[in-house]
């Protein structure tokens, strides 16, 4: 089976990097705002020594080729059918799906509504969507995400952003020469646009969520400033497979700051499911 360095849905192009033992169990990586696959590197290599297949997406409106105008283009039904059309042509049937930031609300929701696809679940960072819609009631979780409103307001928050991005990023935690890349990759052409269109599909994306059957772990930072515990301790209300629940004493950027703890929380459930 040749390698996947791109797969294609509804005349879109997404880039992949599809690396690790091509026999090895398939581990599906999605990453989150603003970052790209390559959040994945310093955990993927400790995949690919355990043994397994590494399958890691720029996801849509972060691939060159895939960033379609309009905030429907990036509701989560949208999101996890590409996540899907990846599984279909990587010819694998199910495999561990592993999230982090937005990545994880679209893990959360593939495990939700597509079962038969999903072996596991590894959620970085990421409340399930309905515990997050369930603490936004909370003054805690509303203070920390007052942005996602902010994002709403058309053109103005990429005028913002723009403006010291890079900077912003490494206050934020994110190691300098991520936050480099990063930047770099949201200053190409309508990148933070479509990047932020995630945000402004939330209104159309409701409903989205199911609860969780498949096996789960879900990995969190103590020290998150955007996902606040409240949401956390929901989370176990919407799964009903086995669960695990992991704290760290970290900030938001796990796969870039906890890259080998969070990779043996992956291996550890993969291996859980057999």
């Amino acid at each position: 089976m040749p390698r996947l360095t791109t797969f294609t849905r509804d005349g879109l192009v997404f880039d992949v990097d599809d690396t690790g033992p091509l026999d090895g169990p398939p581990v599906v990586l999605l990453h989150g705002f603003p970052t790209d696959r390559t959040s994945w590197q310093g955990i993927s290599a400790l995949l690919h020594d355990a043994g397994l297949r590494t399958l890691a997406p720029d996801q849509r409106g972060y691939s060159p080729g895939a960033r379609p105008s309009g905030r429907a283009a990036y509701v989560m039904s949208e999101l996890v059918a590409d996540v899907v059309a990846l599984l279909d042509a990587a010819e694998v049937d199910r495999a561990h799906v592993v999230g982090h930031d937005w990545g994880g609300g679209v893990a959360w929701s593939l495990a939700g509504s597509h079962l038969d696809r999903v072996a596991s679940l590894t959620a970085l960072s990421t409340p399930h969507p309905a515990a997050m819609n369930r603490a936004f009631r909370s003054f805690d979780q509303a203070r920390r995400s007052w942005y996602m409103g902010a994002f709403q307001i058309p053109w103005l928050p990429e005028r913002v952003l723009s403006v010291g991005f890079e900077a912003g990023l490494r206050r934020g935690g994110l190691p300098a020469e991520a936050a480099a890349h990063y930047a770099a990759r949201m200053a190409e052409d309508r990148a933070l646009e479509c990047a932020i269109g995630w945000y402004r599909a939330l209104p159309l994306s409701r409903g989205s969520a199911h609860r969780v059957h498949a096996p789960t772990t879900y990995v969190w930072g103590s020290r998150d400033p955007f996902l606040g515990r409240h949401a956390v301790e929901l989370t176990r209300e919407h799964v009903t497979g086995e669960y695990r629940f992991v704290e760290l004493v970290e900030g938001h950027w796990l796969p870039e700051r906890a890259a080998p703890e969070c990779a043996a929380e992956i291996i550890a459930r993969v291996q859980s499911v057999g």
